[in-house]
């Protein structure tokens, strides 16, 4: 069985100026620079797609982008939803974040093999290019 060599950003905003599809093409870039192939990039702003879980299989693993991850804000959230589909199929998860609050139990109970923080478009590209090293 080959591995996937490809990344899933789902990715959501991160404040006004900074849209789901602006943070993932910042991740992407980083990751590209960083010498892996193009990510599948996936705003889930609205909530997952239906073809979510088909592109989470084909994919080397699942990079979540969100503007904070705590406790409070992840009880019913996409990125909690999205970690625990990625727990259940095997595939590995990982974050970027502009601010962390979660504990190591916490990351633990996502699953999250590395959480990155960054803030702003270079921030974000590279984080995409320690992902590139790690992932």
């Amino acid at each position: 069985m080959r591995i996937p060599d490809t990344l899933l950003l789902a990715v959501c905003g991160f404040g006004a100026d900074m849209s789901a599809p602006r943070v993932g093409e910042a991740i992407a870039r980083g990751v590209r620079t960083g010498g892996m192939p193009e990510p599948d990039i996936c705003p889930i702003e609205d909530g997952p797609p239906a073809n979510f879980d088909t592109r989470m299989r084909r994919a080397r693993a699942v990079v979540f982008g969100a503007g904070r991850l705590d406790r409070d804000t992840l009880a019913g959230s996409d990125v909690f939803e999205i970690a625990t589909r990625a727990r259940q199929a095997g595939v590995p998860a990982y974050a970027v974040t502009g601010m962390n609050e979660l504990d190591a139990f916490d990351a633990r109970v996502l699953d999250l093999q590395v959480i990155l923080e960054a803030n702003g478009m270079r921030g974000l590209s590279a984080a995409g290019r320690k992902l590139a090293r790690v992932a």
